[in-house]
């Protein structure tokens, strides 16, 4: 699920947008404006519309379960 991250670049007073196809990627770029100290103004996603950092941390969970099932599929069927 693709998500859109907001954020200022302080010295610039310039609003920036940064994409990121999973929730995990999304993390890393907020956890990167976050060490710049350049101030978050959204998240957004097609099908969640305006989120918080906890929401998309929630998500991250689930795409990483979804992740180790399907991994866990896969490996299933290669043996059999």
């Amino acid at each position: 699920m693709p998500y859109r991250i907001g954020f200022e670049i302080m010295n610039l007073r310039k609003l920036v947008a940064a994409e990121a196809t999973t929730a995990r990627l999304a993390l890393l770029v907020i956890d990167q404006v976050q060490t710049r100290h350049q101030e978050l103004k959204f998240i957004r996603s097609p099908q969640e519309g305006e989120i918080g950092v906890e929401m998309l941390r929630l998500l991250a969970k689930e795409e990483d379960e979804e992740l180790g099932h399907s991994e866990i599929r896969s490996s299933y069927r290669l043996r059999r």
